[in-house]
């Protein structure tokens, strides 16, 4: 069974964490802060470029998925139904299996992008959830 992840959660959760214990290579786990790394390994997030991020999240995963390669996890906040739908989508075109778990920072670790707490709030206040 071919098998799609897709890890939800605030900032500082611990997605990215699970995320690379959950694939057994490395370029199967794709998120949309990665489009922000520079050939050096910097993080530098540009907020005029986050769709951008996201539709390049997305081509990766469809590649992957056209080779079939599983599993695949992708890592981002995904706070409402919609923006998890053009996952669901190419799960669909290609065959995956989709598990969508939700990572709660029970472990009080601070994001390592210094997202501000206001957006954090902002982020925590829309996050939508399907029981």
């Amino acid at each position: 069974m071919k098998q799609l992840f897709l890890l939800r959660g605030l900032p500082g959760s611990g997605k990215s964490t699970l995320a690379k214990s959950l694939v057994n290579k490395d370029y199967c786990h794709k998120e949309a802060d990665m489009y922000f790394v520079d050939g050096g390994g910097n993080y530098k997030f540009v907020p005029s470029q986050i769709k951008e991020a996201h539709q390049w999240c997305q081509d990766e995963v469809s590649f992957l998925m056209k080779y079939e390669h599983s599993p695949l996890v992708v890592s981002n906040t995904f706070t409402q139904e919609w923006e998890m739908q053009p996952y669901y989508e190419l799960a669909k075109k290609y065959g995956y299996t989709v598990f969508s778990l939700v990572v709660e920072n029970r472990h009080g670790r601070v994001n390592e992008h210094e997202v501000p707490d206001e957006t954090l709030e902002k982020m925590r206040n829309r996050f939508e959830i399907k029981l």
